[in-house]
């Protein structure tokens, strides 16, 4: 499957989830978690260790989510990742987008164990969505 076709299948749904939404404004898991917001497309922020993220209430894991996503941003360490695509699996999520640093080998043939449309060793999902410093 194609690059821009596993993209265009990603992006064509909703809601999403970011997993490893951070409060700081600095670091990638909030400028993907501002990406999707920027574009006005519907996500959740799933962080164990916050109460919310840029205003948003943020989840202690994709279960704890109140509705199933169409796709997932990943922005952990790949020792995470790899647990994250486990749950991600269980729940029956299709659409996976490893961030640049947070895939693995093992996350990957995971995620295509799982039949999903796994995005890995690729572009940024800031890049698609356009993503802009000032919002």
């Amino acid at each position: 499957m194609s690059g821009t076709t596993q993209i265009d299948q990603f992006l064509d749904g909703s809601p999403y989830a970011v997993v490893g939404a951070s409060r700081d404004r600095h670091k990638y898991g909030n400028k993907v978690l501002r990406s999707y917001l920027q574009r006005g497309r519907p996500v959740y922020a799933v962080n164990p260790l916050a109460d919310e993220v840029e205003g948003l209430e943020a989840y202690p894991d994709l279960s704890s989510l109140p509705e199933s996503v169409h796709g997932i941003s990943i922005i952990t360490p790949p020792h995470v990742t790899e647990q994250v695509i486990e749950e991600a699996g269980r729940l029956g999520i299709r659409h996976v987008w490893m961030q640049p640093g947070s895939e693995s080998d093992i996350a990957i043939e995971r995620a295509q164990a799982h039949r999903m449309n796994v995005i890995a060793g690729g572009p940024c999902v800031l890049v698609t969505l356009g993503y802009r410093e000032s919002a």
